[in-house]
């Protein structure tokens, strides 16, 4: 597995990552079976994948609760990451949306995140966390400044509970503030070659401000992987229900890009999952996209983590981004 820098943090992690999403088992995904999740997630450090990413909201607190019953005696072995600003458990914020029978908001206000690092390092059973990352950005109804909530995340930095800062779903506005206010190492984004928007217009940024980019979703919630013939036969759950792709007049679109990247998936020696994931990773300057996809099988991970060995010539990249523009 090739690894690379976390910004400027001195962190080093894969560059593929397993996203713990699907883990928390909510209305999202559907439910998951604990046990199979951590053997999952020790099965990723195995195959080389050191980076583990998770979030309070994944399951309401149940995937930080998994990922750290994964981590006891092993916590020096992964590079783990959660995140902040969204919370079920107080009226006060801006609405995002209602799930599993509670109203999540968005709330950075630093008052509020000094409860929930100490809530999800409970829940990790750590003492710090590698990269702490602002879910989502403030809403108009309920502000805050970035420059306050990054003082604060300075502030735990200082304190040693975390190492590197990191933001997710931000407009190009919103990352200039964050590196004006502190040095910010990673942004997560949604981000697959049928779905290019948020890393052409953030790649430039990234790389002019030695941040990383991470991208989630890069299979577009598996339908990108070739094994989804009939999405009838698959949890659609709320996450996948969202994703136009696996609309039955869709299916045939990603059969024939299948199909078509056959000899590929022949030339590299890989399935079209980890074709999809070492063509993500060769993105922006080649060196600065981190690949973060969801497992909560072992069959999910041994796939994904060998696209981090795969690195398509730049013909083939180009031809690949050629023919999801097709369909796309």
């Amino acid at each position: 597995m090739r690894t690379m820098k976390i910004g400027k943090s001195g962190i080093e992690a894969s560059v593929v990552g397993i996203g713990a999403w699907a883990i928390g088992g909510d209305a999202m995904w559907g439910q998951s079976d604990d046990a199979e999740s951590i053997r999952t997630i020790h099965r990723a450090r195995e195959l080389g994948v050191t980076l583990l990413d998770t979030a309070p909201a994944y399951g309401l607190g149940h995937s930080e609760e998994v990922v750290g019953k994964a981590l006891a005696g092993r916590r020096g072995d992964y590079v783990l990451s959660t995140k902040c600003g969204l919370r079920w458990d107080i009226e006060e914020g801006g609405f995002m949306m209602a799930r599993d029978g509670v109203r999540i908001v968005r709330n950075t206000r630093p008052e509020r995140l000094a409860e929930e690092v100490e809530m999800s390092l409970r829940r990790l059973q750590t003492d710090y966390i590698d990269i702490y990352i602002v879910h989502w950005q403030e809403l108009p109804e309920f502000p805050c400044p970035i420059a306050d909530t990054m003082e604060y995340l300075l502030k735990l930095k200082e304190q040693g509970k975390i190492r590197a800062i990191g933001a997710s779903n931000l407009s190009n506005e919103q990352f200039m503030e964050y590196v004006a206010a502190g040095q910010l190492d990673l942004i997560q984004e949604k981000f697959s070659m049928l779905d290019r928007g948020v890393g052409d217009r953030l790649f430039d940024l990234c790389d002019q401000h030695g941040v990383t980019f991470q991208a989630y979703s890069p299979l577009e919630r598996g339908i990108l992987s070739g094994k989804i013939k009939d999405a009838s036969q698959v949890h659609m759950g709320m996450a996948r229900s969202r994703v136009k792709w696996f609309l039955p007049e869709n299916l045939p679109k990603i059969a024939a890009l299948s199909e078509k990247w056959a000899p590929l998936c022949k030339k590299y020696g890989c399935t079209m999952t980890q074709l999809v994931i070492g063509w993500t990773a060769a993105q922006g300057n080649g060196s600065n996209v981190n690949v973060l996809c969801g497992a909560r099988k072992l069959d999910q991970i041994e796939d994904n983590a060998k696209g981090g060995d795969v690195v398509p010539d730049a013909a083939d990249i180009a031809s690949m981004r050629r023919d999801a523009e097709e369909i796309a």
